[in-house]
This record gives structure tokens, C-alpha cells and sequence, in this order.
């Protein structure tokens, strides 16, 4: 989940390969990449926490003691991060997974509403959110879609890219070729994202060009929104590329929606951190760069599918 691109280089425009979810118990604390069990090396005590891993000098105190990253998301965004079986599993899971091998710690996964995970991050509840999250200028800054300002704003460490898709019911019964053909229209999208950020600038563009507005249907998680266009009540949704092609290729045995036209306004996803850790923002950042360069990261892309959101280095608030 940029205001100009999603809720989440350019990318090969191929569809997601099926993958098989290796369940992770949401509650349960990820800290390997596949068969994720408890692997943190290392003594510890609540006083002194030790690791053998290589980045874990690299945490804050607080944290090196504690042996736990807690996680805000949002399990409802295949293959991103989503529920099987009441286990949370997916792309950003695995990622953590393989992170907790270098930082010496584990990722406990706790699901939530999407626009509310930012606020619980910066309250403390959380000391990381991984939601597929793009990375904006105003979320670093905490504006809100008017540049209002909403709270202090986070960084964000950069792992992925995605662009906007547009998917519509099986057979595109509406002939919606972009986002712009949706002028007149009925659009239903997930709150608090930046693709809904993106139907407002589109509907504005309709009116200034003589066209009816976009009517933007937004709920509260994205499974909604599906239901909304699966019924007919809205012509079209817009999501991440990398899930509306999950979704395509899955709902109802791939039979009840497909992505129409190109992706547009890739952007990065990142880690979000408050702006007041940048110890734990600088560790992210190297263990992110260590799982792209010793090939743990296209192993996780390419079991799930999502080789298009591929980077070559980890970075620190590089969106737009």
C-alpha cells in the first residue's frame, strides 16, 4: 500500500507465478525464511541479550533485549502479506524472516487497519510497519492528501517497487482500458491508500477536461472493495500491481476478475520507522542490502512470484 503511485526501475510486466504459503503463525515470531522457527543465535537475558548474528550490534539497546521487532500490517494484500488458516504469510513476511536472520532477532507480526498503521507506529505500539507501504514525501513528512499536516511522519527503509493496476470483472464487461476510461464511473479502492489518493487526482482530471467525475467507493480493508466490483457495483478497482495480478490469477480459479492496461507510477514500498530510531532505520537499511546481496531476496520474490518488484539496493526515503 505514493500519492502519485500505490499503496505501495520500472518492472517486467510478467504475471505472478503460483507459489506455495508456508504458513507463519501471526502470532508466532518470524525469524527465518522459509521454515521459519526460532533461530536467533546467541545467549540472551531481559538484562544482556547476546547474537552471533551479523548485524545485531547494529540495534538499539532496547531492542537487543527485548529479541523481538514488534510489526504493524495489514494481512489482507496477497502475495504481499495475508491470512491462511489464521497464520499471516506472504512477501513481507518472509522478508522479515530472512531479516531477523541478520539482525539476530525476531519480527512478531501483529495485523491491523492499513490507515491506522502509521499512527500506531508513532504512538509506540509498533516499532516497525511492514505493509506493503509506498514510500511518499508526505508520509516522511505527515501530510495528509491536501498537505495537511497529521502527525510527525516516519522513514521509511526501501525494499520494493509497485506500481497502479486497474482490474475489472472477467470479460471487462465495461471495455475499461486505464484509469482514465473510469470518468463517468464507479471505482471501489481500499481508504487511506495511495491508489485512492490516485482516483482523486484522475477524477479531478475528468472534470477539468469537460468529463463526468469518478465516483470513489473507499472501505476499510481491500477484500471489500474486491467484493464491490465482483458484484457489479463498481465497474473497476485499483490496486498494487503485484496484487491485482495475485488476485486475477486466483479469485475463483481466476475466473472472477483481470488487470487491464499497463501498471503506472511505480514507487517504492518501505519499511516504516519513527522518525526518533534512526539506530533501528540504519540497521534495517543494512540488512535489507545484506539479503539482496547474498541472494536471499530473489529466493523470496521468486517463490512468490513477485520478481517485478525486484531492487538492486536498499535506501533511505527515496520516494517521491
Amino acid at each position: 500500500m505514493t500519492a502519485s503511485s500505490t499503496r505501495r526501475t520500472t518492472p517486467a510486466r510478467s504475471p505472478l507465478a503460483a507459489a506455495g504459503a508456508i504458513a507463519v503463525a501471526g502470532a508466532l515470531l518470524l525469524t527465518g525464511c522459509g521454515d521459519q522457527t526460532n533461530g536467533g543465535k546467541g545467549g540472551s537475558s531481559a538484562s544482556g541479550r547476546t547474537s552471533s548474528a551479523p548485524l545485531f550490534s547494529k540495534l538499539p539497546k532496547t531492542i537487543q533485549d527485548k529479541g523481538v521487532i514488534q510489526v504493524g500490517t495489514n494481512a489482507e494484500y496477497a502475495p504481499m502479506e495475508f491470512q491462511e488458516g489464521g497464520d499471516i504469510v506472504g512477501v513481507d513476511p518472509d522478508i522479515a524472516a530472512a531479516l531477523a536472520k541478520k539482525l539476530g532477532v525476531t519480527f512478531k507480526f501483529t495485523s491491523g487497519s492499513f490507515d491506522g498503521l502509521i499512527t500506531s507506529l508513532n504512538s509506540g505500539r509498533y516499532d516497525v510497519a511492514i505493509s506493503s507501504i509506498t514510500d511518499t514525501k508526505a508520509r516522511q513528512q505527515g501530510l495528509d492528501d491536501k498537505g495537511k499536516k497529521l502527525g510527525p511522519g516516519v522513514d521509511f527503509v526501501d525494499y520494493f517497487t509497485a506500481g497502479t493496476a486497474v482490474y475489472v470483472q472477467k470479460g471487462n464487461p465495461k471495455k475499461i482500458g486505464s484509469v482514465e476510461d473510469l470518468c463517468g464511473q464507479t471505482a471501489a479502492v481500499q481508504h487511506g491508500t495511495t491508489y485512492e489518493q490516485l482516483l482523486q487526482k484522475q477524477s479531478k482530471a475528468c472534470t477539468d477536461g469537460g468529463k463526468k467525475k469518478i465516483t470513489i467507493e473507499s472501505f476499510d480493508n481491500d477484500t471489500e472493495a474486491q467484493t464491490r466490483v465482483k458484484s457489479g457495483g463498481a465497474v473497476a478497482g485499483v490496486n498494487d500491481y503485484p496484487v491485482a495480478i495475485d488476485l486475477a490469477r486466483k479469485a475463483e480459479g481466476g475466473k472472477a476478475f483481470e488487470v487491464v492496461g499497463e501498471q503506472v507510477d511505480a514507487g517504492p514500498f518501505g519499511i516504516a520507522v519513527n522518525k526518533d530510531n534512526k539506530q533501528l532505520t540504519s540497521a534495517l537499511e543494512a540488512a535489507v542490502s545484506a539479503i539482496i546481496q547474498d541472494g536471499t531476496y530473489k529466493k523470496i520474490l521468486d517463490k512468490w512470484g513477485a520478481q517485478s518488484g525486484a531492487i538492486d539496493k536498499a535506501a533511505v526515503n527515496g520516494g517521491k
